[in-house]
C-alpha cells in the first residue's frame, strides 16, 4: 500500500437530499410524493444526516479521513424566490465548523441535483432565469460563509443531463427493436446501468402523459425540467453559464476559494474495431466540449464508477460473467486511473476525485474495489498529475434518487428504524491511506 501525503483530502462525499431528511421544500421531494412517481419509495427522514452529521463527521475522523465532500441545500436555504432563511445558513457553518472541530477539510457543493420547487415552476434548468437566480444564491451564500470554505463545486454532474437524453433516446430505440421481435421485455435494467445515478428510465418513460397531467397540478408547468432531466443541447450550455455566473461571485466575495464542478465520466475502451469513432464521440459530448467553459476553473471535480465499452456498431453490453454492482454497473475500479489520465490530458488544474465507488452487499469487495481505485490514483499522482483528494461514494448507506434504499454504496450501515449507525470495515481501510 502506497500511503498518500499528510496534505491530500482523503474523505468521503454525500448530498443533502440523499441523506439529510425532510427536504420539504424540494423538487425531488414532490416528485417523491407525486402519485405517478418513478421514485421507488420517498425519502422521508433519510438517514437524518441533517441532526447526526457531528456523529457521521466524528466516524470519519476516527477511521483517519481528513475531508468531507457534502452539498447545501438550495431548497432550504431559499425555499421561496429570494427570501432566504438565515437559521439554514446557520445550520451549514454549524456542519462546516464542525468538520473542522474534527480536523476534516470541508469541500461544499453548492448544487447536489435537487432544487426548490419555485425555480421548476419558472422553468427549471432550461430557463435563462436559472442564471441569475443561481448567483443570487451564491451571492447569499459567499457572503455568509465564503470566509469558512477553502473548496466550493457549483455544481454538481453538470453534464448529467445530457446523459440521460442520450441514454433514453437510446431507450427508445431499443423499445423499438424489441417490439419488431414481439418481445414484450425490453431490458430496461442493462439501460438505467449506463447513467452514474439511481433513475428508473422505463417507469419514467412509461409514465410520461400521467406525469403531465399531475406536473401542471404540482409545479404549474407540463414539462419539468429539473436538474436531471433530459437535457437539450441548449440548456446544457445554459448550465455552463449557471457555473460561470457563479464562480464569478465567489472569487469576487472570496478570491482566495477554490472554485471548480465535477462531471461525471465513463471510462470510454475500444474493445472491437471501428469503435473508435464511437467512444471519440461519447467523450466528446461527456468532457471535451466543456473545456471552454471550465478551463480557468481552480480544479475539476472527477466522477467515475464504471467503464463503457465500444464496437463497430456502437456501445456494447458489459462482458459475459463479469461482477455487476446492484446498479447494474460493472465491478471496474481501474475506470478511474484511465478517467484520470485522460481528463489530466486536456484540463490543467488540479483534480480532486469528487465521487467513486460502488453499491454491493459484500464489504469485502468495496475494500477490494477501493485498493484497486486509489492504486490508479496513487500511479497518476507518482507521474507527476495533480490529484489533489479522493472522496469515497458515498459515506452512509442512503438515499439513492429514484433507485430509493436498496442500493448500499455507504462506509457506514444505517438501521433506518433508530437510525443507528454501523461503520463497515471499508470505511477503516480508507482512511488507513494517509500516512
Amino acid at each position: 500500500m502506497r500511503k498518500f501525503s499528510s496534505d491530500f483530502l482523503l474523505g468521503a462525499a454525500t448530498a443533502a437530499h440523499q441523506v439529510e431528511g425532510n427536504n420539504t421544500n424540494s423538487d425531488c421531494w414532490a416528485m417523491e410524493h407525486m402519485e405517478n412517481t418513478c421514485y421507488t419509495e420517498p425519502s422521508l427522514d433519510a438517514v437524518d444526516h441533517y441532526n447526526r452529521y457531528e456523529e457521521d463527521i466524528r466516524l470519519m475522523a476516527k477511521a483517519g479521513l481528513n475531508a468531507y465532500r457534502f452539498s447545501l441545500e438550495w431548497a432550504r436555504i431559499e425555499p421561496s424566490e429570494g427570501v432566504c432563511d438565515d437559521q439554514e445558513i446557520e445550520h451549514y457553518r454549524d456542519v462546516i465548523r464542525c468538520c473542522r472541530k474534527y480536523g476534516l477539510e470541508p469541500v461544499v457543493t453548492l448544487h447536489h441535483f435537487s432544487s426548490p420547487i419555485w425555480v421548476i415552476r419558472k422553468g427549471g434548468w432550461e430557463a435563462e432565469s436559472i442564471i441569475d437566480d443561481f448567483a443570487r444564491y451564491t451571492h447569499y451564500v459567499a457572503a455568509k460563509l465564503g470566509s469558512e470554505m477553502n473548496y466550493v463545486c457549483t455544481i454538481n454532474e453538470a453534464n448529467i443531463g445530457l446523459q440521460i437524453a442520450a441514454i433514453g433516446e437510446r431507450y427508445k430505440r431499443q423499445m423499438m427493436a424489441q417490439m419488431s421481435k414481439n418481445q414484450a421485455d425490453a431490458g430496461a435494467d442493462s439501460t438505467d446501468g449506463a447513467v452514474q445515478m439511481g433513475i428508473n428510465l422505463q417507469k419514467m418513460m412509461d409514465n410520461q402523459k400521467a406525469v403531465l397531467e399531475e406536473n401542471k397540478k404540482i409545479f404549474g408547468v407540463e414539462k419539468v425540467d429539473n436538474f436531471t432531466s433530459m437535457r437539450t443541447a441548449e440548456g446544457d450550455i445554459l448550465i455552463m453559464r449557471v457555473h460561470q455566473a457563479a464562480k464569478a461571485v465567489l472569487k469576487e466575495l472570496c478570491p482566495h476559494l477554490h472554485v471548480g464542478l465535477t462531471l461525471s465520466l465513463h471510462d470510454m475502451q475500444v474493445v472491437e474495431a471501428g469503435g473508435e469513432r464511437f467512444a471519440e464521440k461519447e467523450w466528446e459530448e461527456e468532457f471535451t466540449h466543456y473545456l471552454p467553459y471550465i478551463m480557468e476553473d481552480d480544479f475539476l471535480g472527477v466522477q467515475n464508477y464504471t467503464r463503457s465499452l465500444f464496437g463497430a456498431d456502437g456501445a456494447l453490453p458489459y462482458p459475459d460473467g463479469c461482477e455487476m454492482t446492484q446498479m447494474n454497473y460493472e465491478f471496474y475500479p481501474e475506470a478511474l486511473e484511465h478517467i484520470i489520465r485522460k481528463a489530466a490530458a486536456s484540463f490543467k488544474g488540479d483534480l480532486i476525485v469528487t465521487e467513486n465507488g460502488i453499491a454491493v452487499a459484500d464489504d469485502e469487495r468495496r475494500v477490494a474495489f477501493i485498493e484497486k481505485a486509489l492504486d490508479g490514483v496513487s500511479n497518476c499522482i507518482r507521474d507527476g498529475i495533480p490529484v489533489k483528494g479522493y472522496c469515497y461514494w458515498s459515506l452512509l448507506d442512503n438515499f439513492e434518487w429514484q433507485k430509493g434504499y436498496s442500493m448500499t454504496f455507504g462506509l457506514i450501515a444505517v438501521d433506518r428504524a433508530t437510525q443507528t449507525r454501523m461503520p463497515k470495515e471499508s470505511l477503516e481501510y480508507l482512511g488507513s491511506w494517509r500516512q
